[in-house]
């Protein structure tokens, strides 16, 4: 499996943010694009999801035969916000994601289980509004196990993390990958992630592709 972008361009209203995009990333690979503020990270990474059309260029999600796959049921989008009803307890959103993003055959790991991954074991029955920010970020992380899917966009993965569960999504990530999964992250921080490819958006009419160098 591979994710391919080819001459991607993105715009936040008149103004070009970024031009001439392409990386590729395959089983087992993460990509890292980093930039300063306003450089496009976010709109790239919505642009990847399906969210914004690009102006340009194309992004593509091809199976191990090269059949190319539907973004929209191949790929889990985790935003700047966690994309959970504060009044629903942590339980009935992980449900609901499970079964709002199903796949056929049903992979994943239980609510429970994904609560434990994220180290909040016995926090289902609160409702998701009484948790800190830092848990509510963790559980918004447990959204991407309970329905697996191989390709990760996340965009500030980390934010309203301290360094324990810094270590915690880092560990989900590698396990991710090794089994086979694909991430691409937007962030300022390091993910604390080995042999990653980068991608620097360098500001306004930014031209990039991806290098194969290493954060640690």
């Amino acid at each position: 499996m591979q994710a391919v972008a080819t001459k991607l361009k993105g715009r936040r209203g008149d103004s070009v943010l970024f031009e001439d995009i392409g990386f590729t990333v395959g089983r087992g690979e993460a990509l890292i694009i980093t930039g300063p503020n306003g450089s496009g990270k976010s709109t790239l990474l919505r642009i990847l999801a399906g969210l914004l059309a690009a102006d340009s260029g194309e992004f593509l999600l091809h199976g191990d035969d090269g059949t190319a796959l539907p973004i929209s049921e191949f790929a889990h989008y985790l935003g700047h916000r966690n994309a959970m009803k504060r009044e629903l307890k942590v339980s009935e959103n992980l449900d609901f994601w499970k079964r709002f993003q199903r796949s056929e055959n049903g992979e994943g790991v239980s609510s429970d289980e994904a609560i434990e991954a994220v180290g909040l074991t016995g926090v289902a029955h609160l409702p998701f509004g009484y948790l800190s920010a830092g848990q509510q970020r963790r559980i918004a992380l447990a959204r991407l196990l309970v329905c697996k899917r191989p390709l990760w966009l996340l965009d500030e993965p980390t934010a309203a993390l301290d360094r324990r569960s810094d270590q915690m999504f880092a560990d989900l990530v590698r396990k991710h990958l090794a089994s086979g999964g694909l991430a691409i992250a937007a962030t300022h921080q390091p993910l604390g992630l080995e042999n990653v490819k980068t991608l620097e958006l360098s500001g306004i009419h930014s031209a990039a592709s991806a290098s194969g160098e290493t954060w640690t």
